[in-house]
């Protein structure tokens, strides 16, 4: 209908302007004028940054067309709306992985099963289509699951209960072809969690005590395709050894193929972001940072270890059983042994170090100009130098002949005198890591961590600082391995460190979502760094997974034993409505009712 007396365009945008954004919506309904000023992007621009409270420095998305449009995409494609829970499993939920097609998706959990999800289901509706108890194996409980490349393979990860009531780890490889096992692999210690290399090959951890608090950590590259009767058939090679201090030791690795990124799919340092296009204007191209060095490993036993230990006044220091947990180990060793020795011991760990460690390989740093270069593949995990936690990132290359099993053993060339390999580079997050996850692209690295207080010392390994309750999620650019911007914040945890647990994230293209202690899980944008959601549970919120086909699917995990299934309120609205195609405009009066549908959702951008 057209309205009575016409106000200038100017008052009733200035009406607008005063108006929440559900109110300008319905206002637009009233007449074609109306509706026009409704659409204007100059109001747009200030309801979005007055409602997402985003400072107006940062720019708007660059593949955003409208400012209207990218307003309802933050309110409306955000997988905030529970659909469904899945309460199969009758313990703590702990990980959930989706498979790269996004057809099928796994869950681990304290019911020492892994069971595997269909997502396609014609009625949309997710549904239960296999489960394997690994209890058989002696296992406690099942914790990590990671599709490989083909989505042909599943790797299992959990804790193997061996004697003496202590904990070690086991990965297995489960065929998605008809559910059968088909390798079995040890993983010390059990956070080690394993990986895909490639789409046959899998890489899982060892560890070998040459101290009371230090160790070498010996990471493995393994055929996945393995007699489970016997160890002798096992096909599998050393990759690395690297030594670890202060009782920390290697965990959490993950592999991130590092292409040129010559289009960054993210841009967050906007300072930045004009200076890197005139770099570009001036073809100007920096090098990678990475400082990288030379891989590769003996094949020595245990045994030589402790002897070379030995000779380097390690004589009176005790060998743990391979069962003996890390932390455990350090715990009893520390019992009869003063403060004193344990500083010497570290002194000496060091000096055996720097004696016994491969030297990096300067002609592994290359240049290039840009589209130049090759694709790299990097090994990231979870370390330490000062104490147990683990507060430092550790990256090292695999090279293109280090990822098969087969050919000549690895670390050849190296001299009998070199122990260890070094660690190609080393970020430190100043606080205790929780939780990682790669961007699509791997381009970006996310990190969970509860952060150390400002100016600390540690002065004992094994007291480490006492540590925030609230998470900081850290974005790293594996490009210029450097922190962008400022940390993530909003989720909280509250277990002191010696009982601190991981808590697994996951990223989408535009999102980035992690559980939390809180009994909660959250959204954030990647571009705009704000929080959008928050997804209850009844319990710990332990992992979270975004389809990798549809980001506005999203799966949370709870210690509550449940798996909810978000989705957006587009989606929702689009499966309630008629099958026969739904004109733009008819959304319009959905979308102002989201909240009805989205109850169940908790807040949005932090708010009731």
């Amino acid at each position: 209908m057209e309205c009575g007396p016409v106000l200038p365009d100017s008052l009733v945008l200035e009406i607008f302007l005063r108006l929440p954004h559900d109110a300008v919506l319905r206002a637009g309904l009233t007449c074609r004028q109306w509706l026009a000023v409704s659409r204007d992007e100059f109001l747009w621009r200030e309801l979005f940054y007055s409602y997402y409270r985003i400072p107006r420095s940062v720019p708007r998305h660059p593949s955003a067309v409208s400012w209207y449009r990218e307003f309802k995409r933050l309110f409306d494609c955000i997988p905030c709306v529970e659909v469904q829970t899945l309460r199969e499993h009758s313990d703590q939920v702990l990980h959930l992985a989706f498979s790269h097609r996004g057809h099928r998706f796994s869950s681990c959990s304290k019911d020492c099963t892994v069971k595997l999800w269909d997502t396609e289901r014609t009625d949309g509706n997710i549904s239960l289509v296999h489960s394997s108890s690994m209890r058989q194996f002696n296992w406690g409980y099942t914790q990590f699951s990671q599709f490989n490349a083909d989505d042909s393979l599943l790797l299992v990860s959990g804790v193997y209960l061996g004697p003496h009531h202590s904990s070690s780890g086991e990965i297995a490889v489960i065929s998605l072809e008809n559910y059968t096992l088909l390798s079995r692999v040890r993983n010390k210690p059990y956070d080690v969690f394993g990986c895909w290399l490639n789409e046959t090959h899998l890489i899982s951890g060892n560890l070998h005590w040459i101290g009371n608090m230090t160790s070498c950590s010996v990471l493995w590259l393994n055929k996945a395709f393995q007699d489970i009767e016997s160890e002798n058939v096992n096909v599998v090679k050393r990759l690395f050894k690297i030594q670890n201090i202060n009782a920390s030791t290697i965990r959490t690795v993950m592999v991130a193929h590092c292409r040129r990124h010559d289009n960054p799919d993210l841009l967050l340092d906007y300072e930045a972001q004009s200076q890197a296009r005139r770099q570009k204007e001036e073809r100007h191209h920096q090098p990678l940072l990475f400082d990288l060095g030379t891989s590769g490993s003996e094949e020595e036993e245990e045994d030589e270890w402790q002897r070379e230990a030995k000779s380097h006044n390690f004589a009176s220091t005790r060998f743990p059983q391979p069962t003996i947990s890390s932390l455990e180990h350090v715990i009893n060793s520390r019992k009869n042994v003063a403060s004193r020795e344990l500083e010497i011991e570290t002194q000496v760990a060091q000096m055996m170090g720097r004696a016994h460690t491969k030297a990096p390989d300067s002609s592994l740093i290359e240049s290039s100009e840009p589209g130049e270069g090759e694709d790299k593949t990097y090994l990231l995990f979870t370390t330490g130098s000062l104490t147990y936690s683990p507060h430092q990132i550790g990256i090292k290359r695999i090279k293109p002949d280090q990822m098969t099993t087969s050919g000549p053993v690895l670390g050849e060339e190296r001299s009998s005198d070199e122990f260890f390999d070094s660690l190609d580079h080393v970020i430190d997050i100043h606080g205790h890591i929780i939780g990682m996850g790669l961007s699509p692209d791997h381009r970006y690295l996310y990190v969970n961590s509860r952060a150390w207080p400002a100016g600390c010392v540690i002065s004992d390994p094994m007291s480490p600082p006492p540590i925030a309750e609230e998470i900081d999620l850290h974005v790293i650019d594996l490009k210029s391995l450097r922190e962008e911007r400022r940390s993530l914040r909003a989720h909280r945890a509250f277990t002191p460190n010696d009982e601190c647990f991981f808590i697994f994230l996951d990223v989408s293209r535009d999102f980035v979502a992690s559980g939390a202690e809180d009994k909660h899980g959250y959204i954030w944008d990647r571009h705009y760094n704000i929080c959008l959601a928050r997804l209850a549970h009844d319990d710990v919120v332990n992992s979270v997974a975004f389809s990798p086909t549809d980001q506005e699917l999203l799966l949370s995990a709870s210690d509550d034993s449940t798996i909810k299934v978000w989705r957006s309120p587009r989606m929702v609205r689009l499966a309630q409505a008629n099958p026969r195609p739904t004109r733009h405009r008819s959304l319009l009066p959905s979308w102002l009712n989201r909240n009805k549908n989205s109850a169940s959702a908790g807040s949005v951008n932090g708010k009731p």
